[in-house]
């Protein structure tokens, strides 16, 4: 079984790959009891597509594996704080802890004005908040 430290190092080459294709360097992945399920890099530019953060594009990915939109159980892993827009898609998916490095100033989902992955302000259906972590990038 991996830990975080591994599925991290996972998300930075995804994070690597992205920016060689001149994309923002994210990389996010999902985890379910210890397998990799999904993984995705952001991919804005290339599809012209806004959707298509690193984050929105693992939950398409698990979503479809699991062939569940109910991701409860699942630890997404993602280079950077994610936004308001995949904030909403964690909340509504039920993914149960995310685990960061960088935060994101203005529209994080967690620092921002619009804490939406840390709120109680939230349709009753979408269950309780995600744990959060952020680990610190290697220096």
């Amino acid at each position: 079984m991996n830990g975080d430290a591994w599925y991290m190092n996972r998300c930075e080459t995804l994070a690597k790959k992205a920016a060689q294709r001149g994309e923002a360097p994210v990389g996010a992945l999902i985890v379910k009891d210890g397998q990799l399920i999904s993984e995705a890099m952001e991919a804005v530019k290339t599809t012209h597509d806004i959707t298509c953060h690193a984050e929105i594009d693992a939950i398409r990915l698990a979503v479809k594996k699991l062939n569940n939109k109910n991701l409860s159980g699942c630890t997404m892993y993602t280079t950077h704080e994610p936004c308001v827009m995949c904030s909403y898609a964690i909340r509504f998916h039920r993914i149960t802890k995310i685990v960061y490095q960088y935060k994101v100033d203005f529209l994080g989902g967690i620092s921002s004005s619009l804490p939406l992955l840390t709120t109680d302000d939230v349709p009753p259906t979408w269950g309780k908040a995600p744990e959060i972590v952020q680990l610190m990038p290697p220096q």
